[in-house]
């Protein structure tokens, strides 16, 4: 006899472990220099911080508007990141608590949007304001710390669905449903 399915009071703490990835990722694409990188090493830049040459001569984002949205979007994804992953806790501890799992996916979705829109808005406005299309003879490779942020975003995606899909599983979380089997004997 094979069971069918996962079973989920063994496994409802792997959400919570998943988040606490995602946070890890977002502290190192918020902190990370690595977001934007020439193929000469002439330029760096981070979320905060553009560098043209090794010596450190660097100007700060944040004096662009688009700067300091792009900041600000991403750190507002993480702290409500950060506020679902101490709610999971709570919500995957007690049977009383499982109606907020459909609150805390909704929380995720919302930080994934926050986090997507951040992540499109530092590109696309970094290209146009520093013209780095017109730029032919160096090649800009969006690098690691950028690619960290993105991973927390895909990471924040998956959990929205997985603790709105949750609620319908009640019994499987609890323990209280019968097995499932794919073969039973006539």
């Amino acid at each position: 006899m094979l069971r069918c399915g996962l079973a989920c009071e063994r496994c409802r703490w792997i959400l919570p472990l998943l988040l606490l990835s995602a946070i890890v990722f977002d502290i190192i694409a918020l902190a990370g220099r690595g977001w934007l990188q020439s193929d000469n090493d002439s330029e760096t830049s981070s979320l905060w911080w553009r560098c043209t040459s090794p010596e450190g001569n660097c100007e700060s984002l944040m004096d662009h508007a688009w700067g300091r949205a792009a900041a600000a979007m991403l750190f507002c994804g993480f702290i409500i990141l950060v506020i679902s992953f101490i709610l999971s806790f709570f919500a995957l501890c007690g049977p009383q608590m499982l109606v907020f799992l459909r609150v805390i996916g909704g929380l995720l979705a919302l930080a994934a949007i926050f986090q997507i829109i951040s992540l499109v808005i530092y590109p696309v406005k970094y290209t146009q304001t520093f013209e780095l299309h017109k730029r032919t003879d160096v090649t800009y490779i969006y690098n690691w710390a950028y690619g960290f942020g993105w991973a927390a975003t895909i990471i924040l995606i998956g959990c929205a669905f997985f603790f709105c899909c949750l609620p319908n599983y009640e019994d499987d979380l609890l323990g209280n449903a019968k097995p499932r089997y794919f073969y039973t004997s006539a």
